[in-house]
């Protein structure tokens, strides 16, 4: 790509103020190909402990390591998210590393302005939506994630959505699907940053589960070749739990309700579901005072696990 996005304004490169919502962040292709993560934003650490979204996060985060990794290069699995009580999640790794399907399709051309695709994988989506003409740019905490987006004609950064990012509160669009309304196991904290990069009346596309589901519990990385026990040698950082998400379309509704979003559609197609929604009209400030309320109340309620969830 000859133009992409600018390092915000936090990275304390200079940057033109956004003074209007046609505006579209830019930054050279050199510059995302030698781009560094930025050092995490105050208060980072303590979200880190919960999660991969700081820079000491990422650099222990399991989706940089075996078996996630490996997944990726190899282009297949088995890959699966692990509960503590042994039941697992398979992770549709062959779609991932496949070209953009038709239910991929259905979300991409809804998509307005420039993109980012937070947790891009292996970059399918972005390598379509540049085809398609959009500025796209996808983010994730695994290199090799962010190695096979570039090597297929993507624009990617080693970041944690949590990070300081490119043209904060400039994005038209962005995308949390294949699960990525899960990342940080925190669905209202998730939604409160996504609303600080969006910029006036920016849109969220989100994947939900088909099941109506709220779940938050630990998870980590399997590929279900041997049970823990029989593992050799000291947990390495993908044995590590870390949290996670998994929610269906009323539940995404009742967050977003709660933090001031607007919907804008849902629909399913292949099989899957997708929620659109509006960026909260609201101050941030505002919003982020409440949603760390609501974030507090949620950490002592009891998830939905083992009566929805299929076997």
């Amino acid at each position: 790509m000859s133009t992409m996005l600018p390092p915000s304004s936090s990275s304390g490169t200079a940057t033109a103020p956004a003074t209007a919502t046609t505006q579209e962040p830019r930054e050279t292709a050199e510059a995302l190909e030698t781009d560094r993560p930025a050092e995490p934003r105050a208060g980072a650490g303590q979200r880190a402990e919960t999660g991969p979204r700081g820079a000491e996060a990422r650099t222990a985060a399991p989706w940089g390591t075996d078996p996630y990794a490996n997944a990726l290069r190899n282009g297949r699995g088995p890959l699966f998210l692990r509960r503590s009580d042994g039941w697992l999640l398979p992770l549709e790794v062959e779609r991932w590393c496949s070209d953009a399907g038709a239910a991929d399709l259905s979300a991409l051309h809804r998509c307005e302005g420039p993109v980012l695709d937070i947790g891009c994988g292996p970059g399918r989506l972005v390598a379509e939506l540049t085809a398609l003409g959009h500025r796209a740019l996808g983010i994730d905490v695994s290199e090799a994630a962010v190695a096979r987006t570039r090597r297929i004609g993507g624009s990617a950064l080693l970041r944690s959505v949590f990070d300081p990012l490119p043209g904060e509160g400039r994005w038209g669009t962005l995308l949390l699907v294949d699960g990525n309304i899960g990342i940080g196991g925190d669905p209202a904290a998730l939604l409160n940053r996504a609303a600080d990069l969006l910029s006036t009346g920016g849109l969220l596309i989100a994947e939900t589960s088909p099941l109506d589901i709220d779940e938050r519990v630990q998870v980590r990385l399997d590929d279900g070749r041997r049970a823990p026990a029989e593992k050799a040698g000291p947990p390495g950082p993908a044995d590590r739990p870390f949290p996670w998400a998994r929610i269906g379309t009323p539940a995404l509704l009742r967050y977003a309700g709660a933090c001031g979003w607007r919907p804008a559609d849902q629909w399913s197609a292949e099989g899957r579901a997708f929620v659109s929604l509006r960026r909260p009209r609201r101050p941030v400030r505002e919003r982020s005072a409440r949603t760390s309320s609501q974030s507090a109340e949620s950490a002592n309620s009891t998830p939905v696990i083992s009566s929805q969830l299929e076997r």
